[in-house]
């Protein structure tokens, strides 16, 4: 009987292989979506930790200062071609 199952799953192999990886892979998303906590904390930057840190042990006296350890909001536009530029 085994011989028989054999070679049939050896000559169909190419038919049985997608159903089969697709019901593993149905069943492995929503066993992970189950599982898994989709909740991801909010936590500040770096450069936002150090400019606090910063002001707080007093090396930094006025707010200027601590405005340029920030990134600036545009710093994905800094390389940006002059024809997509408003």
């Amino acid at each position: 009987m085994w011989p028989v199952v054999l070679g049939f799953l050896r000559s169909n192999a190419v038919y049985i292989t997608l159903p089969v990886a697709a019901v593993i892979g149905f069943v492995g998303y929503n066993l992970e979506n189950i599982l898994s906590d989709k909740y991801t904390p909010y936590n500040k930057s770096i450069q936002e930790n150090r400019a606090e840190r910063l002001a707080d042990d007093g090396k930094l006296q006025n707010a200027e200062n601590v405005e340029k350890l920030r990134l600036r909001e545009d710093v994905l536009e800094r390389n940006l071609s002059p024809s997509l530029r408003k």
